[in-house]
């Protein structure tokens, strides 16, 4: 009798912690998604990324206790770069290959990432820029939002920064008041008022996008007010990276800071690595306008200090958080592979290329090569600082194989089937001038 009751207390107990363990898992919060996403800061403009010039300890050490991404590649424009990012689509699907046409894209034609996280409770904001982006956040699934108009909007003083549009209300900025300070507060109430609920926040930068202006910090007579930015900008990260501590999210909370594309060509001289330039600039196909810092922390999960070689481009973060959330279907077909495992030290197969197009022009980029849609092959092993042009005779049996490669990938994406570019062929903007770029 004493055994039997022994073994009914047992399983009894057993159950008992099973089912604790079932509404603990029920009750655990997805993680929240932070997207940092800097405006027109290249890759050599990152004090981890080897910059001469630039110090950014606190993205830095976003990379140390996380991930640095060596490879990841974006459109070279603000407009196509967040099309592309927040759609998961390349822009021959979407038609968003240059800066009037991103702004003519709906709702009811493309899915952004904040409608499809509504489908496991997610609540969202987008604060910051939204630029080239039509309508408002709200239309694409955004819960909240603070926008402005145009680019780069830092004080009042500007003629597009008199106002901001918070919710649906236009409110003027005030003087002395500082929009990257503003966005800043907005982001943090975001963050408070749904601690308990997963969230993800879109946190679109001014900083470094022109006008170049004095920040809070900048002394009288600062002789570098774009390094000014630069630091101000990374003093914005570490902001938000201890508000997350204070409020007890930094290891449910997943964290992406990604540049938007390269350095402006005003400013591209001085992003040097070892004393090298970049080739190319903003809105160029060189690596200068695509390749972008690509930094990811998610404490307790991301490997420490782990620097990624794994090629990545900006349509990866739609089907990355499909999987980080457990949805499994989307309105659209998606062209992003999710890099999850990558995020959690657990790597497996992922596609070995990336698809790149700006304007009516484009390419396929391996390691090692890289393939425009003019049929130009180029060999990518001195890359960031220079592309070297193979001659289409070449003998090489590793250029021959490459090429091959490449284009079977080209002819497999078609993108001259697609949607074909609407504008002048460059992806800047012909119609929309007031939006800034």
């Amino acid at each position: 009798m004493k055994i039997k009751t022994s073994i009914v207390q047992t399983v009894a107990a057993l159950m008992l912690i099973l089912s604790s363990s079932i509404v603990l898992a029920q009750n655990k919060q997805k993680p929240n998604i932070i997207f940092i996403l800097a405006d027109d800061y290249g890759y050599g403009e990152v004090g981890i990324y080897g910059s001469d010039i630039y110090k950014t300890p606190n993205i830095d050490k976003l990379a140390t206790s996380g991930i640095k991404f060596n490879h990841c590649y974006t459109a070279a424009l603000c407009g196509p770069s967040r099309a592309m990012l927040l759609t998961g689509r390349y822009a021959y699907r979407t038609g968003a290959s240059n800066q009037d046409a991103t702004a003519e894209f709906t709702p009811q034609a493309e899915t952004m990432i904040p409608k499809m996280l509504k489908k496991a409770g997610y609540v969202s904001a987008s604060i910051g820029k939204w630029g080239q982006l039509p309508l408002t956040p709200t239309e694409f699934g955004f819960d909240e939002y603070l926008t402005f108009r145009g680019s780069g909007i830092f004080w009042n003083t500007q003629a597009k920064g008199k106002d901001y549009f918070l919710n649906g209300t236009t409110s003027a900025l005030k003087d002395k008041e500082y929009m990257p300070d503003l966005m800043h507060k907005n982001a943090v109430d975001f963050m408070v008022k749904n601690k308990k609920k997963p969230f993800f926040l879109y946190y679109s930068l001014s900083h470094v996008h022109t006008e170049i202006l004095p920040t809070p910090d900048s002394k009288p007579d600062s002789k570098n007010l774009y390094y000014d930015n630069v630091a101000y900008m990374d003093k914005v990260v570490g902001k938000l990276m201890t508000a997350l501590d204070s409020l007890k999210l930094r290891e449910n909370t997943l964290i992406v800071f990604m540049g938007d594309n390269g350095t402006a060509k005003a400013y591209a001289d001085a992003a040097t690595i070892n004393g090298k330039r970049l080739v190319g600039s903003k809105g160029s196909m060189e690596e200068g306008g695509g390749l972008v810092p690509l930094i990811i922390n998610w404490k307790g999960t991301t490997p420490k200090g782990k620097v990624s070689n794994l090629m990545v481009d900006s349509s990866d973060f739609f089907p990355t958080f499909m999987e980080l959330t457990g949805i499994k279907s989307n309105d659209n077909l998606l062209d992003g592979e999710s890099i999850l495992p990558e995020i959690k030290g657990q790597r497996k197969d992922h596609r070995t290329w990336v698809y790149n197009q700006l304007g009516n022009k484009w390419y396929v980029r391996e390691l090692n090569w890289k393939l425009n849609q003019a049929g130009e092959l180029f060999l990518m092993t001195k890359a960031p600082f220079e592309e070297i042009l193979v001659p289409t005779d070449s003998k090489d049996t590793n250029a021959i194989a490459a090429r091959a490669r490449l284009q079977k990938r080209m002819d497999f994406l078609n993108p001259a089937g697609g949607k074909i570019d609407t504008g002048d062929g460059t992806g800047r903007q012909i119609k929309n001038k007031n939006k800034g770029d």
